[in-house]
């Protein structure tokens, strides 16, 4: 009986072992909105990792977390290192990539609560008077990634803090005249 139980466990274990390794090993998740401003107002906002703070929705989660600042104060090389609680987490971002008016790209380095590394972008679309901005982030799952997404769905919960941020950056660039 007891080897018919642990042969019937090892079975369950396989088949869920065998299901997590064959989910996605990409993923990316992207939300975009329409700004009332002009490219260069809301590209000079995310350039410069200094002005974060004003609309990232991970500087509202833990107003305590530890910030610094490495590299040139904006454009490729610019870094912004932080060391929250354990929903803010620790990591690096830095910036790989700037076109003016265009395009930011980043590296993000997770230590906690996940390790990982991830690309992230800000994309700005002009149309008329105003800008589309699209802010994306894509990676590879490990493992242990693919196993916790069957029990959380990092789409929706990346999503909805993009979404946070961008409605924030919106109100923000809208509101207050660019420096």
């Amino acid at each position: 009986m007891i080897v018919k139980i642990l042969s019937a466990v090892a079975v369950v274990l396989l088949v869920l072992v065998v299901f997590i390794a064959l989910r996605p090993a990409d993923f990316r998740v992207s939300r975009s909105t329409t700004i009332a401003a002009p490219a260069s107002a809301i590209f000079s906002r995310v350039n410069d990792l200094h002005q974060w703070e004003a609309w990232s929705p991970w500087a509202k989660i833990d107003p305590a977390m530890k910030v610094s600042y490495e590299g040139p104060a904006t454009g490729v090389g610019s870094s912004y290192v932080w060391s929250g609680n354990n929903e803010a987490g620790e990591g690096r971002s830095t910036i790989t990539e700037s076109r003016m008016s265009e395009l930011v790209r980043f590296k993000l380095e997770m230590k906690r609560p996940f390790v990982g590394s991830n690309d992230v972008e800000f994309a700005f679309r002009p149309v008329g008077e105003q800008t589309v901005v699209t802010w994306s982030m894509a990676g590879k799952n490990n493992f242990m990634s693919k196993a916790a997404g069957l029990f959380m769905d990092c789409e929706k919960m990346c999503g909805d803090q993009f979404d946070q941020g961008l409605a924030q950056l919106k109100g923000l660039v809208e509101t207050v005249p660019s420096s």
